[in-house]
């Protein structure tokens, strides 16, 4: 499929940037999961992932961050992005007791992710099987020695203010 072609797939929807790979391997089922066995890795523009965050509403509504309900519902429904925080995994795809950001593209948010901030695409299903069977043979140094560096985001705090529950 084109990035064109994905371009106005998305745009009928919505699609959701999951900066965990391990969180990723949960949704997927390390990519043996019917329809997503494919796992691509997405990199996009600091700028673009910033653009996003200020534009982003929580995808719920949180008492005492937002001054009711229903303001919080009319941000929502005009926000082109949302934040979830959902639990981050371990190897064996376990919650873990911190959170990993999820961000929701729709609208103009999809249109300037698909147009303006990728910048490489990268098929990461060999190492999501790879990781998968170490893991399965009880090999979690090897597993661990294979996943992608993460890092908390640098992101000011301004940024996120409005974005934690």
């Amino acid at each position: 499929m084109s990035l064109r072609r994905s371009q106005k797939v998305c745009e009928q929807g919505s699609t959701w940037i999951k900066p965990s790979f391990l969180w990723m391997m949960y949704r997927c089922g390390w990519a043996e999961k019917a329809g997503q066995e494919t796992v691509l890795a997405i990199e996009i523009t600091r700028d673009g992932f910033e653009w996003a965050l200020r534009h982003a509403c929580l995808s719920s509504y949180v008492h005492g961050l937002h001054p009711d309900l229903s303001t919080w519902q009319r941000s929502l429904k005009r926000a082109p992005a949302r934040v979830q925080w959902d639990p981050e995994r371990d190897l064996h795809l376990h919650p873990l007791t911190y959170r990993s950001l999820r961000l929701g593209l729709s609208g103009e948010a999809v249109r300037r992710y698909a147009d303006e901030w990728m910048v490489a695409i990268s098929d990461v299903t060999p190492l999501a099987r790879e990781v998968h069977g170490l893991v399965s043979r009880g090999e979690l140094v090897a597993a661990a020695g294979l996943l992608p560096q993460e890092r908390p985001y640098p992101a000011a705090d301004e940024l996120l203010a409005a974005l934690r529950p």
